[in-house]
């Protein structure tokens, strides 16, 4: 399927009207359904959609392994993705969604869905990264942004070690591109314990739930965080930095995974 299509628009420059094409992305909504229940409906860009749902599944604690998947159809005229699991699910699995308030870790921070109680995982990654890797992996990342480049309404979000980009995703949503990230490595048996997210958005706690589930120690984005995303990161173990732009950065947890940053020059 097509990703973006072109329209015929009015700009405004330079004091003057004038009719010229534009880009634009493509919104496409998929409505899942698993084991012959309807699950959810994702607004998308419609492509990689087999990876984005086997991603938004697992992350969402419908799945556990790429293995399970017995069957998974995507009927992309009629926007329906019908998924047959071999686990039995429990039968309140459409809480999912469901907000709580649960406890993060044991510890004070708090969740939430029901879904990130159960599946957030505290990351064990011993990977570190120098400040020259952090700034060299948005750029490689910033530079496969080409949808974006095109239409200004795509997110982007890499997979990456820290030698180079793995894979990269984008989607009009934020949390569909780390979806597709996690689908393809589930999809392709990619270990991510060693590997870091490269991410074009802001780090909302939702952005930082996300990669906990997916498994990384690392989340760089060119924005800025949100409180409660720096509280989980530091209850998760996650390193989160942000505002990568040009030779700088910010890191707001856990800095010890970026070599040279707890070695701080006070005189």
């Amino acid at each position: 399927m097509e990703i973006v299509t072109k329209n015929t628009i009015r700009r405004y420059t330079d004091g003057n009207f004038i009719e010229t094409e534009d880009i634009i992305a493509e919104e496409f909504p998929l409505t899942i359904y698993l084991n012959d229940v309807e699950f959810a409906t994702l607004v998308c860009s419609p492509d990689d959609l087999e990876e984005l749902v086997i991603g938004f599944l697992a992350s969402e604690g419908a799945l556990r392994s790429f293995k399970e998947i017995e069957s998974l159809n995507i009927d992309e005229r009629g926007g329906f993705c019908h998924v047959k699991v071999s686990r039995e699910l429990p039968k309140d699995y459409g809480t999912f969604s469901k907000r709580v308030l649960g406890s993060c870790c044991g510890k004070s921070r708090q969740f939430y869905f029901q879904a990130d109680v159960d599946t957030a995982k505290f990351s064990l990654s011993e990977t570190k990264l120098t400040p020259e890797q952090c700034i060299s992996l948005m750029k490689e990342m910033q530079e496969k942004s080409t949808i974006f480049k095109d239409t200004g309404g795509i997110h982007n979000a890499s997979i990456a070690s820290p030698d180079g980009t793995i894979v990269h995703k984008g989607d009009i949503g934020r949390h569909n591109a780390l979806d597709k990230l996690y689908g393809h490595c589930l999809q392709n048996n990619i270990s991510v314990k060693d590997k870091v997210i490269v991410f074009s958005g802001r780090i909302s706690s939702e952005v930082l739930t996300k990669a906990s589930k997916i498994g990384v120690g690392i989340v760089l984005s060119k924005s800025a965080p949100t409180d409660l995303a720096i509280k989980l990161a530091h209850d998760l173990n996650i390193t989160a930095a942000g505002f990568i732009r040009g030779s700088s950065f910010n890191i707001y947890s856990h800095p010890w995974r970026i070599i040279g940053a707890d070695e701080l020059d006070t005189e």
